[in-house]
């Protein structure tokens, strides 16, 4: 990115306040008091969530059912905890306990199925390995299969059937996120809908296109168009679900912050069965990343990865603090202020390449790569990266990931959150020692817009695996060193 088109302005300004909440929506208020945090407005704390208990209360049932009608000397607690762990671990995995408005029995069936065949079979190997004389036969683990089966499609066709009723008895009060016309349609036919549980008190705009209301009201339901009028709505009429026809990540953000249930209707690539629709408009929940699968492995990864990373590379580390200390005299180390993950400050850490004039050019100065100051030794740590080896350290702390969008200056990100939609939302995820932009080249004096959408969409879809994917990529593009 150049400096000119970052269209950086000359002077710091304010901590950004949230993510992109797009024209329109007035920006969040700073919090007093918390300098070092993005702002957002008093979180309104959700309310208990038990839904996943009635669902797994069923599949233990069912377990008990199977277990307790299998013929001696096969039926025993120990086949009931063991049967019972492996099915409620791997319903659990694949979100058998996070069921959809309208979930059905049918639609979960071949899901439950195979996961019930699974446990069955390690199950009856496992007795079959460490008690020969209690071992199941074929006839045995069949019928405590279909006995499984058949309790858990009773069972949780009951819990859905209950869930359905109160849904229309006690409909949850939601906002309709959208353009005006699109989104009055939407409320509307919801409306007409108890079943789905959800009632239409309001909704939010950030466009006014040729369907906008030329009242504050439509149809006897608000059109909110400020962060001020969500969040009096949001407690006046208790909302517990936003439901999205355009996706707006500093909404969504702002919703999940209140402590809704965010879905997202209509549009391209609508996974899951084919009963999760409102009125025919495709649904899916959008997931806070706090509820993500696989975050704890996340961190697993990197202790694992970077404790004996920093371990193995401590002879190159002492030979680069050497030369600098040799080439640059004292003060080996650069330490930075950068924005981490939800806005947190934290001091990164880097071998010196370039002793900067004062704090204030270090904070605000965009690129130093060409600076004629830079010694040979420096530039070398450049651009082979090795600056960046103190990092580890980073990641070991806590600060940092190893995967991740690259941190940034507390004046930068204060000035592109304002210039490019998105840019804070980066701070969803920790920050990272390589990304995807990295991988693909944004390094440097790159563009800003371009490094903030690949950022976004590397965290909407990360997995495990993809950042061993990075990972790799970034091990083999150190044989190409381009600086950063």
């Amino acid at each position: 990115m150049t400096t000119e088109s970052t269209s950086v302005p000359p002077a710091p300004g304010p901590w950004p306040s949230a993510t992109h909440a797009g024209p329109g929506l007035a920006a969040l208020a700073p919090q007093r008091g918390r300098p070092d945090r993005l702002a957002l407005p008093p979180r309104r704390p959700a309310p208990p969530r038990f839904a996943a208990v009635p669902l797994i209360a069923a599949d233990g049932l069912a377990v008990l059912l199977a277990v307790g009608l299998m013929p001696a000397p096969h039926s025993g607690v120990r086949l009931l905890l063991l049967v019972a762990g492996l099915v409620l671990a791997l319903d659990a995995y694949a979100g058998l306990h996070r069921p959809g408005r309208l979930a059905s029995v049918l639609d979960e069936l071949p899901a439950l199925a195979s996961r019930a065949g699974v446990a069955w079979c390690v199950a009856a190997a496992a007795v079959a390995a460490y008690t020969p004389g209690r071992a199941i036969g074929p006839a045995a683990l069949c019928a405590a299969y279909a006995t499984h089966l058949a309790a858990v499609c009773v069972a949780r066709g009951a819990v859905h059937a209950r869930r359905r009723r109160i849904a229309r008895a006690h409909p949850r009060s939601a906002l309709v996120v959208g353009g005006p016309g699109a989104a009055r349609r939407f409320a509307a036919v919801v409306g007409q809908h108890p079943e789905y549980g959800i009632r239409p008190v309001g909704i939010v705009t950030t466009r006014q296109d040729g369907g906008a209301p030329q009242h504050p009201t439509e149809a006897g339901l608000p059109v909110l168009t400020t962060t001020e009028e969500i969040h009096r709505a949001v407690i006046q009429t208790t909302v517990r679900d936003a439901v999205f026809l355009t996706e707006d990540p500093g909404l969504v953000r702002l919703f999940q912050h209140y402590g809704c249930t965010t879905w997202r209707v209509g549009g391209e690539g609508q996974d899951g069965p084919m009963s999760d629709h409102l009125w025919g408009y495709g649904c899916r929940r959008l997931v806070p990343l706090s509820e993500r699968r696989g975050l704890a492995a996340k961190r697993a990864l990197d202790l694992a990865v970077a404790g004996p990373a920093l371990a193995c590379s401590l002879p190159v580390l002492l030979l680069c603090a050497l030369a600098v200390r040799l080439s640059d005299g004292p003060g080996v180390l650069f330490r930075q202020e950068r924005v981490g993950q939800n806005g947190r400050l934290f001091t990164l850490l880097k071998f010196r390449t370039l002793r900067p004039a004062d704090e204030t050019e270090s904070a605000t100065r965009w690129s130093v790569a060409d600076d004629r100051r830079m010694s040979a030794v420096g530039g070398f740590l450049r651009r082979t990266s090795l600056d960046e080896l103190p990092q580890l350290w980073n990641v070991l702390r806590g600060d940092m990931s190893l995967v991740g969008p690259r941190p940034e200056r507390p004046y930068f990100v204060a000035q592109f959150s304002r210039i490019h939609a998105g840019y804070a939302a980066r701070h969803r995820m920790p920050v990272g020692l390589t990304g995807l932009a990295q991988v693909h080249g944004l390094r440097g004096d790159t563009s800003i817009e371009d490094r903030c959408r690949f950022d976004n969409h590397y965290i909407d879809h990360w997995s495990l695996w993809q950042d061993v994917r990075i990972l790799l990529r970034t091990a083999a593009g150190l044989v190409r060193p381009a600086g950063s």
